[in-house]
């Protein structure tokens, strides 16, 4: 028999229950992740809220250091929603442009930053559903707004997040939202927002999408992926 898991979306994710044998192997899993990840958090700097909302933005398809070289910049003279809006749209462009997809996220930033001072006092929303009513904010940013600006219990699935969590067997959903609920499922929802960390480390520095490091792999007794050092 199924169980099933819902992620605040309305969307049910069917999945088979787990065995006791399989929720022993996914415990082992989630101790050395935690053991050899306890003091990561997000790469991407910020001094606000809302410094962390643009940077969520601007991070979509470009790595979080390019990001920081920009927030650098970006951050000393409109480091919040009043002072972006001053800029203009090529201004805006021109201080991100080294960042993928630019142009979109240059007026989704400036669109973000003007609805925030009309509609929230220039304040971030703490629900998920505000957030993605914002321009440029989908699920993951969100996400990743809650859980590491808020402190709140959220899983944000990022291309790290997805091939790791299938590698290491936590999850075999088709889609994001499919892989998050999960995530969810079998991970405790105290320990989500660290699990995200956990994830994208160990994606970046071992498990990583091409030529992963499987024998110098902390969990290599217990992953389920076959693949091999080239």
């Amino acid at each position: 028999m199924a169980a099933e898991t819902k992620v605040n979306s309305g969307k049910t994710a069917k999945t088979k229950r787990i065995s006791a044998k399989e929720r022993q192997r996914i415990n082992g899993v989630l101790d050395i992740l935690s053991t050899t990840y306890k003091d990561t958090k997000s790469a991407l700097k910020f001094n606000s809220t809302y410094q962390l909302l643009v940077a969520v933005i601007l991070s979509a398809q470009t790595n979080d250091n390019q990001v920081n070289k920009i927030t650098d910049v970006l951050f000393v003279d409109h480091g919040t929603p009043e002072t972006m809006v001053q800029l203009s749209l090529d201004e805006m462009e021109a201080y991100i442009k080294t960042c993928g997809l630019y142009k979109n996220k240059a007026k989704n930033v400036l669109a973000t930053s003007q609805m925030l001072l009309s509609e929230y006092g220039g304040q971030v929303p703490d629900t998920r559903e505000e957030l993605m009513k914002l321009p440029g904010v989908g699920r993951k940013t969100a996400n990743v707004v809650l859980s590491v600006g808020f402190g709140k219990p959220a899983m944000a699935v990022d291309t790290h997040v997805f091939r790791v969590s299938h590698r290491l067997g936590l999850s075999n959903g088709k889609d994001p939202l499919d892989t998050e609920a999960d995530i969810c499922r079998v991970i405790p929802e105290k320990d989500w927002a660290d699990a995200h960390h956990w994830l994208i480390w160990h994606g970046r520095k071992v498990c990583s999408a091409q030529r992963p490091k499987c024998s110098d792999c902390p969990l290599a007794a217990l992953c389920l992926y076959k693949g091999e050092d080239k």
